[in-house]
């Protein structure tokens, strides 16, 4: 998902996670980051696939904490990601809901180059919102969250398979977090901003690795809707802005620039907040963002309206591309 909530400049509130389980700036904050149009052998991304798993999250069923869907899909993506990377982290955990309901939750983490301690994060929650509170019917029903939490996902399965094929020397992490969507609903008093993004949060707090950095992360949260606009989001500005360039830049290079957009949005509650406040890794957030509904998010944002048919196999492949161009060209020229 990715939440309703704007942030205030003066939104520093502690975090309370019950848990059990198993700052860094840029180098050269002055340098042009204009990307460097040097010839970087690149893999071809395969949106029929990312498609493809996309669909195959969503045929699992709702996949909110605590029901049969969610371990299955889980289990799955453990299995998958097991034949890709060099090494799959599977943090168990219990995270309290807003609520009181204790989440059975599963953070999972495929590294490549592990023994590399340069390190580039890539990230997408992989649970869905346990109810449709933004819609006007069944609105205590789950919903399929294709576009909200399964596309980031299939893209970065996708990136898995690609990476494992195609060497690359920088270190990667690819980390699908948990119960980012059991965020408290808008009705309920008062309001509790944390109550969103629990697996990031106890993932900060409990890296994989103990004393985890990476250079900077890239998280993705609705990326594959047909038509998407992803702009230059405020949290994404303010913590990561020579990387959020970077990548846009990149994307307008490579012809995906009707997709990221150069306008300024407000800063939102998403996975990446929690990340650069508290591990101080620099992460931008690619996420769809529009002036045409109140929340600034696509009109299907926590309806029923998440289904397939918000999945555009176009959409992700300007994302996927671009993600592949930039790992790839950071590699190469081992930085920015």
């Amino acid at each position: 998902m990715t939440k309703c909530h704007l942030i205030s400049s003066a939104l520093f509130l502690s975090l309370f996670i019950t848990c059990n389980s198993c700052t860094q700036t840029p180098k050269n904050p002055e340098k042009d980051n204009t990307t460097q149009k040097l010839e970087v052998a690149t893999p071809t991304f395969n949106a029929d696939s990312a498609y493809w798993y996309t669909k195959k999250q969503v045929d699992f069923g709702p996949r909110v904490n605590n029901s049969k869907a969610h371990i299955a899909c889980g289990d799955w993506m453990i299995a998958f990601l097991k034949q890709y990377a060099d090494t799959v982290y599977i943090q168990n955990c219990e995270l309290k809901g807003y609520d009181g309901k204790i989440l059975i939750s599963r953070n999972i983490i495929a590294s490549f180059n592990i023994n590399n301690p340069q390190r580039i994060a890539l990230a997408a929650h992989w649970d869905t919102r346990p109810w449709a509170d933004q819609d006007t019917v069944r609105k205590k029903e789950p919903i399929d969250g294709a576009n909200d939490g399964a596309s980031g996902v299939g893209v970065l399965l996708e990136i898995a398979r690609i990476l494992q094929a195609n060497e690359v020397g920088t270190g990667i992490d690819i980390i699908l977090l948990d119960a980012e969507d059991y965020g408290q609903p808008d009705d309920v008093a008062p309001p509790n901003e944390d109550s969103y993004c629990l697996g990031t949060q106890y993932w900060c707090k409990n890296p994989h690795v103990k004393g985890y950095k990476a250079e900077f992360g890239i998280l993705l949260d609705m990326v594959g809707a047909p038509n998407a606009t992803f702009t230059k989001e405020g949290v994404s500005a303010r913590y990561a802005s020579p990387y959020l360039d970077y990548v846009w830049n990149i994307a307008n290079e490579q012809g995906f620039g009707q997709y990221f957009r150069n306008d300024v949005t407000a800063g939102i509650i998403d996975d990446h907040k929690y990340i650069n406040e508290i591990l101080g890794i620099p992460m931008i957030d690619i996420i769809h963002r529009t002036s045409d509904t109140p929340s600034g998010f696509g009109a299907y944002w926590h309806t029923h309206q998440d289904n397939m048919s918000m999945v555009d196999k176009k959409t992700l492949k300007a994302v996927g591309q671009t993600l592949l161009y930039t790992i790839y060209r950071f590699d190469a020229n081992k930085g920015i």
